[in-house]
């Protein structure tokens, strides 16, 4: 597997993970394809592909968390194509992410928006050394479980 920059022959297999997240509806706040192609490949965001071959596994796209004084924070997402889930690919896009913000000059990575009954992402971000800063109680509406809290999580970056 590899890791790479976002090209436009990958557009497709975006569309497919997003399409696929959206009807999932129990991570991401979408409700329609188009606002994560907004968010993943929207103006001064940088989007990378997890690869093997010319099969696109997982992507994540990252940019500053907040303009002016707050852009030394990164903040990223990710997405894994349902059929390449429980892989690693994940981690791989996760470690990657990491690197490539620490070679942009970024000083920590923050995630704003972490579904709590998400359980498998948040033991993989922890044990990538984020750590939860805070939580929002409610403030996602989960299609089975209801509102549910989301959780910020927090990393540095600077050696």
């Amino acid at each position: 597997m590899i890791v790479r920059a976002y090209g436009e022959a990958d557009r497709a297999a975006i569309v497919r993970m997003a399409e696929e997240v959206v009807r999932d509806g129990t991570v991401f706040p979408f409700e329609e394809v188009e606002g994560v192609l907004r968010y993943w490949l929207g103006e001064g965001v940088r989007t990378y592909v997890a690869c093997e071959g010319d099969d696109v596994l997982g992507s994540y796209a990252m940019k500053p968390n907040l303009p002016g004084r707050g852009d030394h924070v990164a903040n990223a997402g990710y997405m894994v194509a349902e059929a390449s889930r429980g892989r690693g690919v994940g981690e791989a896009l996760c470690r990657h992410s990491l690197e490539t913000a620490r070679e942009l000059g970024f000083r920590a990575m923050q995630y704003n928006h972490v579904v709590a009954t998400n359980g498998s992402a948040v033991r993989l971000w922890e044990r990538l050394g984020f750590r939860i800063v805070g939580e929002v109680p409610a403030a996602f509406r989960h299609p089975t479980e209801g509102l549910v809290p989301i959780y910020v999580m927090y990393r540095e970056l600077v050696r």
